[in-house]
């Protein structure tokens, strides 16, 4: 089973680096800030993201339409 093509799971995808500056540039934070997404996670595998690359998520909102946010791959939460 394709987990990425499931109902329940959000789009993936990882961003390219002048998308992450401009990311960062826009919201004034370094990757640093932004939140964690395991290495071990089943869609970060799926996708093949390495630990660094900033991923961004898109999800749909029953209030909001669309929502989007952006995680930083991470072999562990701290």
């Amino acid at each position: 089973m394709d987990i990425l093509k499931h109902e329940l799971v959000p789009h993936h995808e990882i961003l390219e680096e002048e998308e992450v500056e401009k990311l960062l540039k826009t919201y004034k934070i370094r990757k640093e800030q932004l939140p964690r997404i395991l290495i071990d996670d089943p869609v970060v595998k799926a996708i093949k993201a390495k630990e660094g690359d900033v991923i961004k998520i898109v999800r749909k909102s029953p209030t909001a339409g669309v929502s989007v946010m952006y995680r930083v791959v991470s072999k562990e939460i701290i």
